[in-house]
């Protein structure tokens, strides 16, 4: 096997037993995960915390996450589309948030991906959300948001829905975050009810006023 891989392939082995064991993993864990002698895990790294500290970056890597969006179906329908994309959202966000757990949040220069290709606008910034823009970009009509809106709004749901803390350890699926996101909670039918009616029989009780005006 050449270096290259046999390194990729330790890292491979190494990320999930730090989901587990976080920086008490061993050498000689690592070493049956990956299939190889302990001692080959020291010719290809110079010592155990340089192979955490390499695994770390792996897992921020968006590269493999990104490959996976490419294979998203976009014959599909929206809101298939959305479904398979937050299911691969949320598989990355419980990868890293279980890292977190164990480990603490890693340094900036361990957090940064190894494959970032900045634009100069919109979601391009980051390159998974750039991913999911293109994929939701044919339905640009369909939204009374600009698709760069919609993809912040996902990206929101589905960090909120996916950690542990924040659900409560009661996480949303996929098929709850795509609803909330194209749907809210009231029926599709009922009224728009998050302003205030004023009407003859119903007047407001606290007119908005625009920012800055004081009432007379």
């Amino acid at each position: 096997m050449a270096p290259a891989d046999r390194r990729k392939a330790i890292i491979d082995a190494t990320i999930p037993l730090l989901k587990c064991h976080g920086p008490n993993v061993t050498t000689k864990q690592i070493a049956e995960a990956a299939g190889i002698a302990e001692g080959t895990i020291f010719r290809a790294f110079p010592d155990k915390e340089t192979l955490v500290r390499n695994a770390i970056k792996a897992a921020w890597d968006p590269a493999e996450v990104i490959a996976e969006l490419a294979q998203v179906d976009r014959a599909a329908g929206l809101e298939i589309r959305l479904v398979q994309i937050v299911q691969l959202l949320q598989a990355r966000l419980e990868s890293v948030f279980a890292i977190i757990t164990k480990m603490g949040f890693p340094p900036a220069d361990e957090r940064k991906p190894q494959h970032h290709d900045r634009g100069d606008e919109g979601a391009a910034a980051d390159p998974i959300l750039t991913a999911v823009e293109g994929l939701l970009r044919p339905d640009a009509d369909r939204f009374r948001l600009p698709v760069s809106e919609v993809v912040r709004m996902l990206r929101l749901l589905t960090f909120a829905g996916t950690h542990p803390r924040i659900t409560d350890e009661k996480p949303m699926d996929a098929d709850e975050v795509v609803s909330l996101l194209l749907y809210g909670t009231v029926h599709r039918s009922a009224p728009r009810a998050y302003l205030p009616h004023q009407t003859a029989s119903h007047p407001a009780a606290h007119p908005i006023q625009p920012l800055g005006v004081t009432p007379c």
